[in-house]
């Protein structure tokens, strides 16, 4: 991955103007799409399946009158009258009227009607009509809504107070106010104490800003398509910001870092891009696969929210990787430290292992090694300090928001708080229980008779009467709590009715559910409550094998997963203490206490393990990084946490103020997430990142970096900070130096073949490889990318291996010589000779591109001419001839043509074990013939096979080396260099067939032997 990320990094430095303009555009496209589709967010907190949705539907094809969304308009009378006055009454019932004439509007019950249901409170004060509309409430539209609260004017005008309540009323508008933009400015000065520059600050802003835009936009065109919660693009916006900002800096200070030290710009934002590119990478798949986890639990909203989210990441991420190397190739030296500052210093410090001479330490190297005198007494401190901090946790209430979440001031909050003032907090969540009455004989008096049961059951305050639908199938009830809709009680109410359902059935045949707003939002907090601790274990033990894969070790992953379980817990008991208990609620600005949003939990879980995930590996990568060059995991710990400390600190610091300008003003839903991700990351960055990792590292010393032998041959080797990078830089500059040569060999190790390979061959040479079939064929691997070298150096075509394996496996051919005599196997008379050129030519163009006549004749002819030298059974050959009337040799040859004619640069051929003269010099001058003088030729022949130059015999574990200068006599022909490689021996590992490494052998009678 780091060498990818490393090639992606200098295309987009060198590309930067288009790579810059391809973001603008896709910045413009999406955000007009979403304003031109005018997508709106609505709230629809269902789950598919649950009784309570079920019935809902059931509700929708029997009794369509009752299954639509509701309002409530509440009234209250002047001070010093009644709602039963002359001129009050006729007021409210003349409202009712004209609402009625409203579209979708389907029924409007006043508080006077015969069919209200204890509508007027005691003191006849307060009143409320019952508005239904003919669908759900995401169909209600503005304009709708807009229409019912006009006609409200007159009734007001004559001193009446009026409110609206019910979902549909409920805010689900969202907008940034001006807490958010002073987040972004602290993140800004923060970026500019970290970084000393204002173009450097600005940089992961600027990149944020364009994600954040961006995936906003891509949430408005879904919104048009289905529907989107009003939480999901606040939420998109706030994770985008933090982790858009906090991945940006990331790379840009290894860049800067890179550049104090002195490295050319281009090479250091491509190594920037692998490296820490590498760990933003790692850090935003954890984040989105986390986030996409959320699917698994069923519900629609959450997972359109969890998608949102994570597409959020994935932006943030792509910018990191494209947008950010493409600022830095314009912005090219003027991102370098100037010389003297404090950055070029603290990167010249880092340089040299900073603390560890007489210079200074900085504040993160005198922190840890105050923490690294006494690891006990930190461990003990912060398990405690986090336990007590956690204890509110044990209080957890979920449940989805109600009105009393909304602002004081709006309308649906005034309608809910007069309500409950005037009949009770039950009214605001009137529960459903609908009767199948299909089977009974006697419905007035079994609806009266289940009418008495469910009004004897605890904490009911009142029980409508039951009303049939007009074809007598179905009858509901309407049953008033004595609590409020999100009321523990409530909970148990809900439970206590579903479990009356035997003996109800029992006693009068007919079947009941439970159904309502209320008992819908008690399933959804129901069934993620369920869902927390399977998806928290699913989380956890994601963190630890992925973490293992990085560092290698059982502990680093064991104390990086009880971490993030010791945060999430402080974060949640920290939420419970504000938004449950009301502690700090007036400096908050929490208008109302009440239980925490049902979604929070799962949500924050997912968003928290991939930010721990991105702290631990910038701090404990350093440290694996410093013992795997020492040894020593002392100096590993105190080492690797000074080069780490500052990035992490200003990165959370960056998180922190962003996640928390979202508290103050923030509405209750985000209000609640903001805090408890702001809480999440200071927790985890600054107790237990920073100070319990380094105490447990210190304490357990070398055995930190253990890992079982069997785990680490199982696991896969992730490489986030650019160990075989390095390797392959390295690689390149060694093969760089070689730039004459079509292919280097130095000390070249094969598993399986006795002999190391020291070896050279010029472009457009022809290339003997003398030794047994098995050997021959796995150098051959070797050489043609497929099978990676034990050891020592080699490069082909200017590519390193096996570090370029796929460009390699791109520019070259392996060609199985082995097709036997013509005629055998299933040849088809029908395919000549012109077809199979002309198949092969296709495949090195694009689809877009016509192979001309010309060329398939021109290669016929030659291809004629050189068989006439190479084999004198065979006849002329033209465009038309079979291929069945080929002989093994001609076959063998035309195998080579077809693979130059498809385009490759090396052709890598070897003939088995079958008696083909392919050494010969008439043979080998055909296939210089038949080949373009830039295409390299490896064939293979046996260790008796006549020489074409002089060549030492190698022995085991000794050197094979080409016998002669490309430029002697000895080693030409017809005007290409000839070079012989003698392998010697038998390999340890014959290959049964075809080609070693994974490569085919393929039917030579259809000519697919060449292939790339």
């Amino acid at each position: 991955m780091a060498t990818f990320l490393y090639r992606i990094g200098r295309f987009a430095y060198r590309r930067a103007w288009y790579v810059i303009a391809a973001w603008v555009l896709a910045l413009g496209a999406v955000l007009g799409a979403g304003l031109a589709l005018g997508g709106q967010f609505q709230e629809s907190f269902t789950i598919p399946g649950t009784e309570s949705q079920q019935t809902i539907d059931q509700l929708d094809r029997v009794f369509p009158q009752v299954a639509g969304a509701s309002a409530q308009v509440v009234y209250q009378a002047p001070q010093g009258s009644t709602v039963d006055d002359p001129a009050v009454k006729q007021a409210i019932q003349d409202m009712a009227t004209t609402m009625g004439d409203l579209d979708q509007v389907a029924a409007v019950v006043d508080p006077y009607s015969e069919y209200a249901t204890n509508a007027i409170s005691e003191d006849r004060t307060i009143a409320y009509t019952q508005v239904q509309f003919d669908g759900p409430a995401t169909d209600v539209t503005t304009q709708t809504l807009d229409e019912l609260q006009a006609e409200a004017a007159p009734v007001e005008a004559d001193g009446i107070r009026v409110e609206f309540g019910g979902s549909v009323f409920q805010e689900v508008s969202f907008g940034l106010t001006w807490t958010e933009a002073v987040g972004v400015l602290f993140a800004g000065v923060v970026l500019f104490v970290t970084f000393g520059s204002l173009l450097a600050a600005g940089m992961p802003l600027l990149s944020a800003i364009l994600g954040v835009g961006l995936s906003s936009g891509a949430i408005m065109v879904t919104a048009a398509f289905t529907t989107v919660s009003s939480t999901a693009p606040m939420l998109a916006v706030m994770i985008g910001l933090a982790v858009g900002i906090d991945y940006a800096l990331f790379i840009l200070s290894r860049h800067r870092s890179q550049l104090a030290q002195g490295l050319d710009p281009e090479e250091s934002a491509a190594q920037a891009v692998a490296t820490a590119g590498g760990a933003v990478v790692f850090a935003g798949v954890t984040v989105i696969i986390a986030l996409l986890g959320l699917l698994v639990v069923g519900i629609p909203f959450l997972s359109v929210m969890g998608v949102g989210a994570a597409f959020a990441v994935l932006v943030a991420v792509s910018i990191a990787v494209t947008l950010i190397p493409a600022i830095m190739g314009v912005a090219r030296g003027r991102l370098v430290p100037k010389a003297g500052s404090r950055a070029q210093r603290r990167a010249l410090a880092a340089a040299e292992h900073e603390g560890e001479g007489t210079g200074k330490p900085s504040l993160g190297g005198r922190w840890v090694r105050i923490v690294m005198k006494a690891p006990i007494v930190f461990i003990v401190a912060i398990i405690g300090l986090l336990g007590v901090a956690s204890i509110p946790a044990l209080s957890l209430d979920l449940n989805l928001p109600t009105a009393a979440s909304q602002p004081e001031d709006d309308t649906a909050r005034q309608a809910y708080d007069l309500i409950a003032q005037g009949f009770g907090p039950g009214y605001n969540g009137a529960i459903v229980v609908a009767a199948d009455i299909t089977q009974t004989t006697d419905i007035q008096d079994d609806l009266a008779g289940i009418r008495s049961d469910l009004e004897a059951v605890d904490g009911v305050a009142y029980v409508g009467q039951g009303l049939p639908d007009q074809g007598l199938d179905t009858a509901i009830f309407r049953v008033v709590p004595t609590t409020a809709p999100d009321d523990p009680a409530t909970k148990e109410l809900v439970q206590h009715l579903r479990d009356l359902k035997g003996e109800i059935e029992d006693q009068y045949g007919t079947p009941i559910t439970v159904s309502g707003q209320t008992a819908v939002a008690i399933d959804v907090s129901t069934q993620l409550t369920n869902a927390l601790l399977p998806f928290g274990v699913l989380v956890v033990g994601l963190s630890i094998v992925l973490l293992a894969m990085v560092f290698r070790s059982l502990a680093v992953p064991i104390k990086a997963a009880l971490g993030f379980a010791l945060s999430v817990c402080v974060s949640f008991g920290v939420t419970v203490a504000v938004f449950q208990w009301g502690w700090l609620a007036d400096l908050l600005h929490v208008t109302s206490t009440g239980p925490i949003i049902s979604f929070l939990p799962i949500l924050l879980m997912a968003i928290l393990f991939g930010l721990a995930m991105d702290y631990e590996v910038f701090l404990v990568s350093g440290m694996r990084e410093e013992f795997v060059k020492s040894g020593d995991a002392r100096r590993a710990v105190r080492v690797g946490f000074q080069h780490g400390a500052r990035v992490v600190t200003a990165a959370a610091l960056i998180m922190f103020f962003v996640f928390f300008a979202f508290v103050p003003e923030g509405d209750g839903a985000i209000k609640m997430i903001a805090l408890a991700l702001a809480v999440g990351v200071f927790v985890d960055a600054f107790l237990v990142r920073m100070t319990l990792v380094p105490a447990v590292m210190t304490l357990l010393g070398r055995r930190a970096w253990s890992l079982p032998r069997w785990l680490d041959r199982l696991l896969p080797n992730v490489d986030v900070e650019g160990e075989g990078l390095r390797a392959h830089i390295e690689a390149k500059a060694w093969a760089d130096a070689r730039r004459g040569d079509a292919l280097t060999a130095e000390g070249l190790r094969v598993d399986g073949v006795p002999a190391t390979v020291t070896a050279s061959a010029p472009e457009g040479a022809i290339v003997l490889l003398a030794g047994d079939p098995g050997a021959r064929r796995l150098v051959a691997g070797a050489l043609a990318g497929r099978v990676a070298p034990a050891g020592g150096h080699l490069q082909v075509l200017g590519h390193p291996l096996p570090s370029a394996r796929t460009r390699v496996e791109r520019l070259s051919a392996l060609v199985d010589l082995d097709g036997g005599p013509a005629g055998s196997g299933p040849v088809s008379d029908a395919e000549t000779v012109g077809e199979a050129i002309l198949e092969r030519m296709r495949w090195g163009r694009s689809a877009l591109r016509r192979v001309p006549r010309e060329e398939v004749e021109d290669l016929v002819r030659r291809f004629d001419g050189a068989l006439a030298t190479a084999s004198a059974s065979d006849g002329r050959v033209s465009i038309h001839t079979p291929l069945s009337a080929l002989s093994a040799t001609g076959l063998a040859l035309l195998r080579i043509a077809l693979a130059g004619a498809q385009g490759a640069r090396l052709v890598v051929a070897d003939p088995g074990d079958a008696p083909l003269a392919v050494g010969s010099e008439a043979f080998l001058s055909a296939v210089a013939a038949v080949v373009g003088s830039d295409v390299t030729v490896v064939i293979g022949v046996p260790v008796s096979a006549a020489p074409a130059t002089s060549a030492a015999p190698a022995t085991p574990a000794a050197s094979a080396t080409s016998a002669a200068s490309p430029t002697s006599a000895e080693s030409d022909l017809d005007g290409r260099a000839l070079v012989r490689i003698d392998l010697g021996g038998s390999p340890a590992v014959t290959p049964s067939a075809g080609f070693a490494g994974g490569t085919r052998s393929l039917d030579p009678a259809r000519l697919e032997g060449a292939h790339r």
